[in-house]
């Protein structure tokens, strides 16, 4: 089989720093933070040359990444941030927490937003979504069974 593994997942942001923070408060560590610039960089994209500030956060287990991007050059052209959750595309990434009222206290105090309620799905998980920095949609999931 070829495939590995799931590298990462993409986000573009307004505020590195802001949307580094929240996922920091989340439980994610910083791996890195770099500058991604010229014609090599475009040539993968298909945007020719460009200037992207970018933090790699990772989960504890060390296994999921989230790429989050800051595009200075060129500029961002479409804004699908409040798109609702039946919207086509990519849709929100879910983490699974340890216990979900404190981490969505946490979160609040850095400007999230419970989409809807907080549910119990049979006695398996405790589910959310939430608007976190920007209005990305995240979903939270705590294991009770």
């Amino acid at each position: 089989m070829a495939l590995q593994r799931m590298d990462n997942v993409g986000i573009v942001v307004e505020s590195l720093d802001t949307a580094v923070a929240f996922f920091t408060e989340l439980g994610m560590t910083l791996e890195g933070r770099a500058t991604i610039e010229g014609e090599w960089a475009g040539r993968v994209t298909g945007l020719g040359n460009q200037h992207v500030e970018v933090a790699m956060m990772v989960t504890p287990d060390g296994h999921s990444r989230l790429e989050l991007s800051q595009f200075l050059a060129p500029p961002v052209i479409a804004d699908h941030r409040t798109a609702p959750v039946n919207a086509l595309g990519y849709l929100r990434v879910m983490f699974a927490v340890t216990d979900i009222d404190n981490t969505l206290a946490r979160l609040e105090k850095l400007g999230a937003q419970l989409v809807g309620e907080v549910v119990q799905y049979e006695n398996v998980y405790r589910l959310c979504y939430i608007r976190g920095p920007e209005g990305l949609l995240i979903g939270l999931a705590e294991q009770i069974g």
